[in-house]
């Protein structure tokens, strides 16, 4: 298959050379000139959980350069998948699916907007614990799961090719008929890590050995997970500290994304993680007021650290 990986940072990484290793002509775009001069030199390499390799990708910061695709992965930032969703438009052919992977909640929502809801897939990855080494050069601490579903659900033809393409690249996945727990349940182990790792400049492993921001994460879980029952969501455990813990125990020296943005003086992805527990737990009179701290406080941050 042609694959097209829009933002290929620390993720889009992780499946660029996946995808590359299983055979696959895969197409690398990304904004950042020296990650993307650095594959065209000298390949991408990968290294972790699934081994150390170099593979050649084709490389762009235009996605023009591109052509229409099988396979579109869109797997920027939430706050960056408006304008992805636009530039993806020259990458789809009669039938191409654009799987949309972010954290949080709203990035399928965005690109649903601009390119609807009938093209675009959703993705939740968890687990992988991926981050730069350097241009050119990503590395993962895990390879737990891949979630895949259709936006209205059920399970169809092409979601089962979709599958097949990433089992076939070495990746664990699940297919769901319903989309809203395979976003939850991702989202709870997020609101778990990503503001008390990013807070405490943390790994995982270190938020669950200490006492105090133990009790923080446990709290972040805990709301994200009454505000997902009070929506109705199903989910498929009924102790949530036990289930962020038992996944951070498999990542324990990951740094979430929220910690790397910071160490990086960017802007993070709090509000769409923390960030959107209290707002959605205010639609149906659930009050998260430990998530609503946590997210203040990294907003607090970003401003000290002169984030952009």
């Amino acid at each position: 298959m042609k694959i097209a990986i829009v933002g290929c940072g620390a993720m889009g990484s992780v499946y660029a050379g996946l995808f590359a290793s299983a055979g696959h002509e895969v197409w690398a775009i990304d904004r950042w000139a020296e990650h993307v001069e650095a594959m065209k030199k000298s390949g991408l390499r990968l290294e972790g959980k699934s081994g150390d390799r170099t593979v050649k990708v084709n490389a762009t910061t235009d996605t023009k350069d591109a052509g229409p695709c099988d396979l579109v992965v869109l797997a920027t930032k939430a706050m960056q998948v408006a304008p992805a969703a636009e530039s993806v438009k020259v990458l789809l052919g009669k039938d191409t699916p654009v799987l949309s992977i972010q954290n949080g909640l709203g990035g399928p929502d965005a690109a649903a907007e601009i390119l609807g809801r009938e093209r675009v897939m959703v993705g939740v990855v968890g687990g992988f614990g991926a981050s730069m080494k350097g241009p050119g050069h990503a590395h993962h601490n895990g390879m737990e799961l891949v979630r895949l579903g259709e936006f209205g659900g059920p399970i169809t033809a092409r979601l089962k090719k979709v599958e097949e393409t990433w089992s076939g690249a070495g990746f664990r996945v699940k297919v769901f008929d319903d989309i809203d727990q395979l976003v939850w349940e991702k989202l709870i182990c997020n609101c778990a890590y990503s503001g008390p790792c990013g807070l405490a400049e943390c790994t995982t492993e270190e938020v669950m050995n200490d006492p105090d921001l133990a009790r923080v994460s446990a709290a972040c879980a805990t709301e994200a997970y009454a505000v997902a029952k009070a929506k109705g969501v199903k989910l498929g455990f009924t102790d949530p500290v036990a289930y962020v813990r038992e996944f951070a125990s498999k990542i324990p020296k990951a740094r979430p994304s929220v910690l790397l943005d910071l160490m990086a003086k960017r802007k993070s992805e709090i509000d769409v993680i923390n960030g959107s527990i209290p707002r959605v737990g205010k639609q149906f009179g659930v009050a998260a007021p430990v998530n609503d701290t946590v997210t203040a406080l990294v907003r607090a941050k970003e401003t000290k650290l002169g984030c952009k």
